[in-house]
């Protein structure tokens, strides 16, 4: 049986001039399914996500997608030190954790994002 699915959504519109960061504070736990994101140019910005305590601790700062077309990392992409239940199993975000995710906002200093959308898609 599946839970209900959730999704958290981020919209960062024109381009971007300093990175960004946020947070998603989950009262109860669920499971990460899948992150996508992508911006509307051939930016070179990275994403990282973790919590508050290790703040790559989920993935480290991988490139997001360009011209619109996301890119989608899922349980086989949880290379981060708190990824315990190893590569073939989503992350659990247990009760109470507050995820950290941040933006590179054009990577090594190469081209700025334009309007850069991500998302989360959890599962309770």
């Amino acid at each position: 049986m599946q839970g209900s699915i959730f999704r958290h959504s981020v919209h960062l519109h024109g381009t971007l001039a300093a990175n960004a960061q946020g947070y998603i504070y989950l009262p109860n736990g669920a499971t990460l399914k899948m992150v996508a994101a992508t911006a509307s140019n051939a930016s070179s910005a990275t994403l990282k996500l973790g919590t508050v305590a290790d703040d790559d601790g989920i993935f480290v700062a991988l490139a997001i997608g360009a011209s619109g077309v996301p890119v989608i990392w899922d349980k086989g992409d949880w290379g981060g030190a708190l990824n315990t239940l190893g590569a073939d199993e989503n992350y659990y975000v247990a009760a109470g954790v507050t995820l950290l995710w941040t933006l590179d906002f054009d990577g090594a200093a190469g081209t700025a994002g334009q309007n850069v959308s991500i998302s989360f898609d959890f599962i309770e």
